[in-house]
């Protein structure tokens, strides 16, 4: 059987603390056990996915995106699924909203799907208004990164150096620290005209694969 949103939502309420009442229901119920769920509908129909985001349970939402993500990484996976599930991305972005609904589902969902196509998309994510689509931006190269392909996540980084906002700061320093262990000394090319200026967080994520002598030396430099 083809599983359904209203299946899923069910099954999901079942997991919850008996006695909440219908606006709780949903509450303390652990990632884990969201994540396994998901698992078990793994071949649920982009349609039905969207349904899922539709709603405003945030433990709805993580079950969505979680269900994208199982797909996308398994194997089976059909090509023009993947397309499906990046054009519900990328289409429904303003339900993925938060920070735990990127990470969760970014980098297999648009990061993995760019791999062989062109990914100037990333470039007008890290364009938006919407801290979130920036996020998504810098977090998709990791699937890049794996693969020894560094430059655009420096040139998203580049374009993220100066973003206001702190989870997309964290984001960025992230990335920067995984593109760094693949090669420190184009790590270091980065930092040198950006380190005094660039938001302490994102400088401290950057380097914390660095010695501790050569830390000290570049948040010297940020005052940090």
């Amino acid at each position: 059987m083809t599983p359904t949103a209203d299946e899923f939502v069910e099954r999901l309420a079942a997991l919850g603390s008996p006695g909440r009442t219908a606006d709780s229901r949903f509450e303390g119920i652990g990632m884990g056990r969201i994540f396994a769920l998901a698992k078990e509908h793994l071949d649920m129909p982009p349609a039905e996915i969207e349904q899922l985001l539709e709603r405003p349970e945030h433990a709805i939402r993580v079950g969505a995106v979680s269900i994208m993500d199982w797909q996308a990484r398994a194997r089976r996976t059909s090509p023009d699924r993947r397309r499906e599930l990046y054009e519900l991305y990328l289409r429904r972005h303003d339900r993925i909203d938060t920070w735990d609904l990127v990470d969760r589902s970014a980098i297999w969902v648009v990061g993995e799907y760019l791999v062989d196509r062109p990914r100037e998309v990333l470039d007008r994510l890290a364009d938006s208004a919407r801290p979130m689509e920036r996020r998504t931006a810098i977090l998709s190269t990791y699937a890049f990164i794996r693969r020894g392909q560094l430059d655009e996540t420096y040139r998203i980084a580049a374009t993220l150096a100066d973003d206001p906002e702190d989870l997309v700061h964290k984001a960025v320093g992230w990335m920067l620290r995984e593109a760094g262990k693949r090669d420190p000394d184009r790590l270091r090319a980065f930092l040198r005209p950006r380190a005094a200026t660039m938001p302490r967080i994102m400088l401290r994520y950057a380097i914390e694969k660095l010695d501790k002598a050569e830390r000290d030396r570049w948040l010297a430099m940020r005052g940090a």
